[in-house]
This record gives structure tokens, sequence and C-alpha cells, in this order.
């Protein structure tokens, strides 16, 4: 079974895609920035703006139903090798105790001209068995 989730975010009904999927036991995040209530955070600090797009996909993956705990793959965009390392730190801070596979990738720019970072989140959580419903009872 397919569930969508929105988080309301400025591009999401615009661009036509869900803030998370979660197809059986996998959910997956669209890519977060450090866009918040539509303007851009964390402007010139790539490790801020890191951790606020970690907190908005791991917020997301919650109302979902996982938790950081559920986390299994990351990838991390950045405009500028020198941020590399910055990030990955913060992507330590998050996830140091849990360890997902992760994939850092230098682009040559984002949606903004000030977003410095994007990243993605995938988790696995199974889902809730569902009681059997009794036919004829």
């Amino acid at each position: 079974m397919i569930h969508r989730f929105s988080s309301g975010g400025p591009w999401e009904a615009a661009y036509g895609y869900s803030r998370v999927v979660r197809a059986g036991d996998l959910l997956l995040t669209a890519g977060c920035t450090s866009t918040v209530d539509g303007v851009v955070t964390g402007v010139g600090d790539p490790a801020a703006q890191a951790r606020t797009a970690f907190r908005i996909a791991l917020d997301a993956l919650d109302a979902a139903g996982a938790d950081p705990a559920d986390v299994v793959r990351t990838r991390m965009y950045v405009t500028d090798p020198g941020y590399a390392d910055a990030v990955g730190r913060a992507h330590g801070e998050l996830f140091g105790a849990v360890r997902p596979v992760a994939t850092l990738v230098v682009v040559a720019g984002l949606l903004h001209p000030d977003h410095l970072v994007e990243v993605e989140v995938e988790a696995y959580r199974p889902e809730t068995p569902r009681p059997l419903a009794r036919v004829g009872a």
C-alpha cells in the first residue's frame, strides 16, 4: 500500500510532489532544504542548513510513522566541496548512532541561490499489521 504525506511546503502543491511517500515498509522523503515558512534559514552556513534540512526530513518521517533509528540511507547535495566536512559533521551529530548508508554529492546549484545543502532521507519501518476483519460474525 502507498501513502503520501504533505508538509505544506511551498513547492509541494505547485510542483506536484509529496514530502514523504510510504511504500509498504519503506519511507522516502523528497529533497529537503533549510526553507522554513518560505524563507531560507542559515544563509551562508552549510552546517546550519544541513541540520535544518535533516530536521524537516525527520519531522516528516515522524509524521509518517518512522523515527531516526529507522533511517537506512541519506543523501546530501552541496553546492561547494568545501561544505562537505561541515555537512558531514552535522550528519554525524544526527545519525552517528544510527549509521545509515550515506552519499554526499557536489552539485552545480540548487533551486534558491541561498541554498547550500539539500538532503534526502530513507527509512525502513515495518507497517503495523492490521487485524483481520471477521466476516459473517
